[in-house]
């Protein structure tokens, strides 16, 4: 085979490894005291773009934000990020996403995610780490302008809006969760 192209996959994987370790880093530092700030930044602009989900903010059991998630791969890839939990607008714990993924998918990108909580069911599900979405799961993605009737899958209903960066996929892989609780 073309050694050319090792080289470009190894780079580009390197390129993968790096930006998940510069997410994972912000991760275990510790508490960012800018995190809240994020996640309600982050949701706001998301209910600037689509005003319904106001609608869900104010009706779900709780709901996670993930401010800023970092995605990278080539054939494998992976994403990180650090989010807080909120419970009747109040946080109540922080939480790292993780995810992996195997297929034809290419580039690096960041983006925000937020779920929201039916019930207390679902909700307890993610405190204790069983929730988890695999490739079957739908996010629905959020632009400007955006109306769309959207609904909850297993008690959960997820929404992510693009921040930068461009990534071609055709992959699977799954999400996974950790919680930590605030201690009152």
């Amino acid at each position: 085979m073309n050694t050319n192209y090792f080289k470009k996959a190894s780079f580009l994987l390197l390129f993968a490894s790096l930006a998940f370790s510069f997410s994972s880093y912000g991760q275990i530092a510790g508490w960012n005291v800018d995190l809240e700030k994020d996640c309600n930044s982050t949701l706001a602009e998301m209910i600037k773009r689509v005003p319904k989900l106001q609608t869900y903010k104010d009706k779900s059991y709780g709901y996670a934000i993930f401010p800023k998630i970092t995605k990278a791969g080539l054939v494998i890839g992976g994403a990180g990020g650090e989010g807080l939990l909120f419970q009747n607008h109040k946080v109540k714990g922080s939480s790292k996403l993780g995810q992996g993924s195997v297929g034809l998918q290419a580039g690096a990108q960041q983006y925000g995610e937020v779920i929201f909580f039916e019930n207390q069911e679902s909700y307890n599900r993610f405190t204790s780490g069983k929730l988890k979405f695999n490739a079957q799961a739908t996010a629905t993605a959020i632009t400007v302008g955006a109306t769309a009737d959207f609904s909850y899958q297993d008690g959960a209903a997820v929404f992510t809006m693009a921040k930068g960066g461009l990534m071609v996929e055709a992959s699977v892989g799954g999400q996974h969760f950790s919680f930590t609780p605030v201690e009152e």
